[in-house]
């Protein structure tokens, strides 16, 4: 096969002969009849000289060559994959070139990202005393399905540094935590899998789920629902933070993932956001919880420049839930912010501070790293103040102090009226 085919390829694929390049080749002369396709080819990175400078165009090529000059005019567009010199070389473009450019585009496709959190806590008051340091790393696997669906895995392992009065080993923990396709069907954006989920602004539930959610816009207005069940028996249902890992896997043992439902409708006028949800949640159990809830809310949130605030409402209904102890129903949670630390933006910065009044039966999982549960279903109320930096590109600084006390006193849960827990959180996170 000579050299020459390269220049039919050439002209097949509509470059000018006359579309003049920078010479790439020194046994090419600028006057040869050809110079401006295969300078063009050259400059495509369809075709490649030989080590010492030269085209050798006269020199007869191998179909592995050849195969290799098509798969590279495939992948660079220049050609269809119904033209006539797809069919020619099929066996070693599936050999070698058609399946080198697959797994390239497949590697495009699939991404790692994850960061490393270390926090530190010190937790001290009424309901006891701790000092807790941790490690968290996270990765995170991205693919393409297809067009319109991808897949998101995430692995977590978790590191105990200390843990003072309680344990001091160093345990390590690590698991597969998300597993979830998005996509979506029509209007409709669908997430289904074990995903993060993320209720009531937090106030009610920030762990993970086994669901299927369905969320879509109609102007400025959104709608959305979710079925499945709280999947992190080892998280919610106010498991303390100075409790040690074994303790909180007797009490996942003891645990049930409670099945739920749940709908959200909301809108935006100009910068005012308002949203109302509803969350029905039976057969849960936990140390605390035994039953089903009902819970409500209606919140509004406000942007004006560098400034954010909020007000939220929170219901729900459950009588009972543990050892004859019926909750409040009720709660509220204010919050005003100022700017916010941007991982990408080195010396940016944010303040922010919340003020919660949530009764017993108005949360699961709270999102807050303050200790609310040192009050079991009694309820809490408090304040806390945080401010976060980013100290250097993908590195971001956070630190948080909260006052929580008792809401409703309990003699059969010995809470007292008043009882205080004081918590103050620092951690630093680092993004790739």
């Amino acid at each position: 096969m000579k050299k020459s085919l390269v220049f039919a390829m050439a002209m097949a694929l509509g470059i000018s002969t006359t579309a003049f390049a920078a010479n790439p080749f020194s046994d090419l002369s600028p006057g040869h009849w050809a110079y401006g396709a295969v300078a063009k080819l050259a400059a495509a990175g369809v075709v490649d000289g030989y080590p010492d400078g030269t085209f050798k165009g006269n020199r007869t090529m191998t179909r592995y060559e050849m195969a290799q000059i098509v798969a590279k005019a495939l992948a660079k567009g220049a050609i269809s994959a119904d033209d006539r010199l797809i069919s020619e070389f099929a066996d070693e473009l599936d050999n070698l070139g058609v399946r080198i450019a697959r797994l390239e585009k497949n590697a495009d496709n699939v991404k790692i990202t994850g960061n490393i959190r270390t926090h530190y806590v010190h937790t001290t008051g009424d309901r006891g005393r701790s000092s807790v340091t941790k490690t968290r790393s996270r990765l995170f696997f991205t693919g393409e399905v297809n067009d319109n669906w991808h897949y998101t895995g995430m692995l977590q392992n978790e590191q105990q540094w200390n843990n003072k009065g309680k344990n001091d080993s160093g345990d390590s923990d690590t698991d597969f935590q998300r597993a979830f396709l998005t996509g979506h069907i029509g209007a409709v954006d669908v997430t289904a899998g074990r995903y993060g989920a993320f209720y009531g602004d937090g106030n009610i539930y920030d762990t993970r789920v086994d669901g299927i959610n369905a969320k879509t816009k109609f102007g400025n207005a959104y709608a959305g629902a979710t079925w499945g069940k709280m999947a992190n028996k080892s998280t919610y249902g106010w498991t303390g933070l100075n409790e040690t890992d074994k303790e909180k896997q007797a009490k996942a043992k003891a645990s049930k993932a409670g099945e739920f439902t749940q709908a959200v409708l909301g809108g935006d006028i100009g910068n005012l956001n308002l949203e109302a949800s509803y969350y029905h949640i039976k057969d849960l159990k936990t140390e605390w919880v035994s039953g089903s809830n009902n819970i409500w809310t209606a919140a509004a949130n406000y942007k004006a420049g560098d400034w954010n605030g909020g007000i939220m409402y929170l219901h729900g209904d459950a009588d009972e839930l543990v050892n004859g102890v019926e909750p409040d129903h009720d709660g509220w949670v204010a919050k005003l912010g100022y700017k916010g630390a941007t991982a990408a933006k080195p010396g940016s910065w944010g303040l922010y501070a919340q003020y919660y009044d949530q009764g017993g039966a108005t949360y699961v999982a709270h999102t807050m790293c303050g200790d609310y549960a040192a009050f079991g279903p009694a309820g809490f109320k408090g304040w806390m103040v945080g401010g976060n930096l980013t100290v250097a590109k993908n590195m971001v600084a956070k630190v948080e102090y909260y006052d929580l006390k008792t809401r409703d006193a309990n003699d059969d849960l010995k809470i007292k009226d008043g009882d205080h827990s004081r918590t103050l959180w620092s951690q630093i996170v680092v993004t790739f």
